[in-house]
């Protein structure tokens, strides 16, 4: 299987194991989605895009080749953009995207494929924002963030947040680290925080995926950064999230995903060009069933709700 660089198989792989297990009787539970299974043949799947989704997507992967022997799930990331690109190119099959695709990208798939594009929310994902676990820091608000990443913003300084020392920090600067412009999550954080019509603060630390973010901020002292909450480790800290202040810190959650409290948080989908082949749909209506949805919670995001 192609697999992204960036993925981790060690962090999931005794869950996406035991989960592979007893997937065999609660999953689709068919060796022979498509008529590959039989005829010895098998069936493979470009699965291209959104590097938050990415360790999601690796764990489906495996998951679903335990039960359906007849497909095959390759896994690459590189960001949203570049999976609906590879619909548009016919290079993908299933595009995983953190972001919802642009009317550009629709007429241009029209425009090359005579195809309209086909779109399934799999789950969510609750944007976290991380500062290093030794900041003292554990609250900040949506208006806050604006003013740190917003071109025009006013907040340079941990100091302005009413931090006055952290441990390790290096003076008062507040080092702002931040995705690639090709990747979903930064799309969304210029829609939910920064604003469709403002640009970003120049001069912060981009980053390539959603895991580099959060190993960044667990090594700076003085930084702060977003990612999927899926993506925390011990050595940095989630800050609860107000949309301004004197309402509620609410912590990204499961819970506070669903009932939409936490206000930076967004679908993630599966992309086809068109109606997916059988074997495709197959692997689709897997990963939105109960067992699929398992290994979204399994792996940090957030399952769909239960209908």
């Amino acid at each position: 299987m192609t697999m992204n660089k960036q993925i981790n198989w060690s962090i999931r792989a005794g869950a996406v194991a035991t989960l592979a297990a007893g997937l065999l009787l609660t999953g689709c539970g068919k060796s022979d989605s498509s008529g590959g299974a039989a005829s010895g043949s098998k069936k493979t799947v470009a699965n291209i895009g959104s590097d938050t989704m990415v360790n999601l997507a690796a764990a489906w992967a495996e998951a679903y080749g335990a039960i359906d022997k007849s497909t095959v799930i390759e896994v690459n990331g590189g960001g949203s953009g570049v999976g609906i690109k590879g619909l548009i190119n016919g290079t993908a099959e299933l595009a995983n995207s953190s972001r919802h695709i642009e009317d550009k990208e629709k007429a241009e798939l029209k425009e090359k494929r005579q195809l309209d594009s086909k779109e399934f929310i799999v789950g969510f994902d609750a944007l976290a924002v991380y500062v290093h676990k030794d900041n003292p820091i554990n609250e900040i608000t949506v208006e806050q963030l604006a003013e740190i990443y917003r071109a025009d913003g006013k907040i340079t300084k941990w100091s302005e947040l009413g931090v006055t020392s952290i441990p390790g920090g290096k003076g008062d600067e507040l080092i702002r680290v931040s995705r690639q412009n090709n990747s979903g999550t930064y799309e969304y954080f210029k829609e939910a925080v920064v604003g469709k019509k403002n640009e970003f603060k120049l001069g912060s630390l981009d980053m390539n995926g959603s895991k580099d973010v959060v190993e960044l901020v667990g090594k700076t002292p003085n930084a702060i950064g977003y990612s999927g909450m899926g993506y925390a480790t011990p050595s940095v800290k989630k800050l609860k999230v107000a949309k301004k202040k004197g309402e509620p810190y609410v912590e990204p959650s499961i819970a506070a995903t669903h009932d939409k409290t936490y206000p930076i948080a967004r679908p993630m989908y599966f992309y086809t060009a068109g109606e997916p082949a059988p074997h495709v749909k197959a692997y689709i209506d897997w990963a939105m069933s109960d067992a699929g949805q398992k290994i979204v919670e399994t792996t940090g995001y957030v399952p769909l709700p239960k209908k």
